[in-house]
């Protein structure tokens, strides 16, 4: 491949406010621009088309995690430690000490659970009529997580507003960033508190961890940031999705109806929802040696940002990507990552996901927009922060 010598720059700020809120014209004038972008406000390159976006996850040998994979140097050393942040044999090894939870069969002798909370949820929803997206979203996520990763009840109030700390904070050191650093580190510490005191819930992910430090295979201060790797991406990008998919299937209603005639279409329908409404908007990755991409050379130390939200929606890759169609075949979709950095917990998101819109198949005709969507202001998470609704009952 020939190399280029000159490589577009993008002046707009894609973590303005503005741009949060509305970011896929950004996204299209960036692959209008080429396949791997200058990105002049935060000196990292976009990366805003699927194949390369692709590429750099399933790289993790040349493209590394272990620098950070925020925008800021805070955030970065903060993360150290964590599986996010980690490659190779340590990104492995945190990740085998909690596959066992997390594998087909271990999601299987949860399935009934997770359906009849999915089913609750649904009810008390139908029963108040007028709802909030948000709120229905949040339910089942926060009735399933806490307990599988053994949080104790003392200081669930404060889950949702850490967790969207942890993501914001991974953003260029804006405003966002900077507010929500304070928060993101109160999760750590309360997290660390949680360890020192063995408060978590027998039978957990926490007590897994726990007894992994007991017996020398992790140190002592792995299993609080062990604790958050599951704890805050289970929570946010699930309740990112399941919103998602109310406000989709609210404004398709042509697509509630195929859903409602052929219920079978329910996988198809959540990684469409995935893919069209990306719950991740980027994470970065770090150059560890002299390399190119798409003809472009990069040097060792340089910072690439892989946009999921543009990938997923890159035409080169996805015939009319604008539009929402889960008869799609959208398994490809780049949502939950790729490679060995893929969502651990991509397997319980799409049971709950899938738990929520099979009650609502059950119970509801039809979904109606009933108020203004407002999307929340967060660095890292595509998120709807309010959506009033109407379910009418079937």
């Amino acid at each position: 491949m020939p190399v280029r010598t000159e490589i577009p720059v993008y002046h707009p700020d894609l973590y303005a406010a503005s741009a949060i809120r509305d970011t896929y014209p950004h996204y299209a004038a960036l692959r209008d621009l080429g396949p791997v972008v200058r990105l002049s406000k935060h000196k990292v390159y976009a990366l805003p088309r699927y194949a390369e976006c692709k590429q750099v996850l399933l790289d993790d040998d040349t493209f590394v995690s272990s620098g950070g994979v925020g925008l800021n140097p805070v955030a970065n050393r903060v993360g150290q430690g964590t599986t996010l942040c980690s490659d190779g044999e340590e990104h492995a090894r945190r990740r085998s000490l909690l596959a066992h939870r997390l594998t087909p069969r271990a999601l299987r002798a949860m399935k009934d659970t997770v359906e009849q909370q999915a089913a609750a949820v649904v009810e008390a929803a139908v029963a108040r009529r007028t709802v909030d997206a948000v709120e229905v979203a949040t339910a089942l996520p926060m009735s399933v997580v806490p307990d599988l990763v053994g949080w104790p009840q003392q200081g669930r109030e404060h889950l949702l507003r850490w967790a969207g700390a942890a993501f914001d904070a991974l953003g260029p050191f804006n405003r966002q960033a900077v507010r929500a650093l304070p928060a993101s580190l109160g999760m750590l510490r309360y997290a660390r508190g949680v360890v020192r005191d063995r408060s978590v819930l027998d039978g957990s992910m926490g007590d897994d961890l726990l007894r992994a430090s007991e017996e020398g295979r992790i140190m002592p201060a792995e299993c609080a940031t062990m604790m958050l790797d599951y704890l805050a991406p289970s929570l946010d990008t699930t309740i990112s999705a399941i919103s998602s998919a109310l406000h989709l299937f609210a404004t398709h209603p042509e697509q509630w109806r195929l859903l409602k005639a052929d219920p079978g279409l329910v996988p198809k329908a959540v990684n469409e929802v995935v893919r069209y409404e990306s719950p991740i908007r980027a994470f970065g990755r770090i150059a560890a040696r002299d390399t190119e991409l798409a003809g472009v050379p990069l040097a060792e130390g340089s910072r690439v940002l892989v946009l999921y939200g543009s990938a997923n929606r890159d035409p080169l890759e996805w015939d009319d990507p604008d539009t929402f169609d889960i008869r799609r075949d959208a398994a490809r979709q780049l949502g939950f990552g790729q490679g060995t950095h893929g969502c651990a917990g991509q397997g319980l998101a799409r049971m709950e996901t899938s738990a929520i819109l099979h009650a609502l198949l059950e119970r509801v005709d039809r979904i109606k927009v009933t108020g203004t969507p407002e999307w929340a202001l967060n660095n890292i998470i595509h998120c709807l922060e309010r959506l009033p609704l109407e379910l009418i009952p079937a």
